[in-house]
């Protein structure tokens, strides 16, 4: 089968939508080897800095939530590659250093891939290529105290440069990017994780198609008929910095 998915949200309420999602179908206990459904980021695909633009970074003067941020050439190719139904290698992004990590992640075939990010809807080439796009949908003070947490916790950041970055970029970034690429869901999902309603009913479409795809693997595989496993990817917008 060949699914993809796409969803589109802050990031930290992104992420446990598909954190919940993978529990639910039961995914998140199965060796990496027999996975039939991926989650991807769009935040492992940020761009390699330049030195000056490192420095700014290193000050909270580089502005991640920018299309521009992304390598959206890495992202088509390693989507196509998925769609073929190879095996393929992501980066790993270090939020403290700015920089990619010398390790990569592999990613095997599955039949339903989750790729999450807040701007995955914004390019075109990108949009086309899922199946079904996601947008979580969260207030403005969620996501505003969710990064706060998360960038002092995690990343290292002072309160002030957090805020500083919020009101700089974060916000305004999302105003115009992310926000208007909300009409091009096809399902918005309210509240998260916490709406489980959504969550059920987008888990059970998801095990529709596993076990369809299941039957169509058998079936081939009887008849003879020896075709690559191939994905669907699914897009959600998270947001990194």
């Amino acid at each position: 089968s060949s699914l993809n998915w796409l969803m589109n949200c802050e990031i930290s309420r992104l992420s446990s939508v598909c954190g919940k999602i993978m529990e639910l179908l039961g995914q998140n206990k199965i060796d990496h080897h027999q996975r039939q459904v991926a989650i991807l980021s769009q935040d492992s695909f940020y761009r390699v800095l330049t030195p000056d633009q490192k420095a700014k970074a290193l000050k909270g003067q580089f502005n991640f939530d920018h299309p521009d941020a992304f390598d959206n050439e890495l992202i088509v190719k390693t989507l196509w590659d998925i769609l073929e139904g190879q095996t393929v290698q992501i980066p790993v992004y270090d939020f403290v250093t700015h920089s990619r990590k010398e390790e990569v992640v592999t990613v095997y075939p599955a039949d339903v891939v989750l790729f999450e990010g807040i701007l995955m809807f914004y390019s075109q080439e990108i949009r086309d290529l899922f199946q079904m796009k996601l947008f979580v949908d969260t207030d403005a003070d969620t996501r505003l105290s969710r990064r706060v947490l998360r960038d002092i916790s995690e990343r290292g950041r002072d309160l002030e440069q957090v805020l500083t970055q919020y009101i700089t970029f974060v916000k305004p970034a999302f105003e115009e990017f992310c926000l208007p690429t909300k009409k091009c869901a096809d399902v918005i999902i309210p509240r998260g994780a916490d709406n489980l309603v959504a969550i059920n009913l987008i888990v059970q479409h998801i095990q529709d198609i596993l076990n369809g795809g299941l039957t169509k693997r058998l079936n081939g595989s009887l008849n003879g008929y020896g075709t690559p496993r191939k994905r669907q990817v699914s897009e959600s917008s998270s947001r990194p910095h």
